[in-house]
């Protein structure tokens, strides 16, 4: 039984496609919340029909001896919302926003999103990162994530493809073969 079930991570179900053909008043928000209060922020943008995106992952942990799953969000903190100024003042109403921030690449992180989002549902492990370093832009060749574009970092010996988030500093990291991976231009 999991501690923390799955929730709606996004709202619509296909925001992120929406959002690149949108060209109404609407913009992208990063909602900073209180500690531990992505999912209710994610409830309360859902009650009120504002589309939002919360990437969650899916971790084990063993508690007193059980083996107990919980889905958490990828990056602590942080809800990711397409609305309109009135939509960022109706957010505000949940008290459990610390800051919003306006973006003004929106397509860009809308694009960071949709790496995001298919690394989670590669099913891969992933580590969030945080406070990236920029190193060398790749992109995977082979498999599912063909396309994916993300930083290459060594880490123990280990080769990283790092997607991230560079409005919040954040992103996620996974562990790949270099041989599935060229220089991106």
């Amino acid at each position: 039984m999991p501690v923390l079930a799955g929730e709606t991570s996004v709202f619509p179900e296909d925001l992120l496609e929406l959002a690149a053909a949108d060209p109404s008043a609407r913009s992208w928000w990063v909602l900073y919340t209180k500690a531990r209060q992505e999912k209710a922020v994610a409830r309360h943008l859902l009650a009120k029909e504002i589309p939002f995106y919360l990437p969650q992952v899916k971790r084990t942990l063993c508690y007193r001896g059980r083996r107990v799953v919980s889905h958490v969000p990828l990056f602590a903190g942080y809800v990711f919302m397409f609305g309109s100024a009135d939509d960022r003042l109706a957010s505000l109403k949940s008290n459990r926003i610390v800051r919003v921030l306006h973006v003004e690449e929106g397509e860009r992180l809308r694009q960071d999103l949709v790496n995001i989002r298919r690394l989670i549902a590669s099913g891969a492990p992933l580590t969030p990162e945080s406070r990236l370093v920029p190193g060398k832009r790749v992109r995977v060749r082979y498999g599912s994530l063909a396309g994916l574009e993300g930083t290459l970092l060594k880490r123990h010996g280990q080769t990283l493809v790092v997607v991230s988030i560079d409005f919040i500093q954040q992103g996620a990291s996974m562990a790949i073969d270099d041989s599935w991976l060229e220089l991106a231009e």
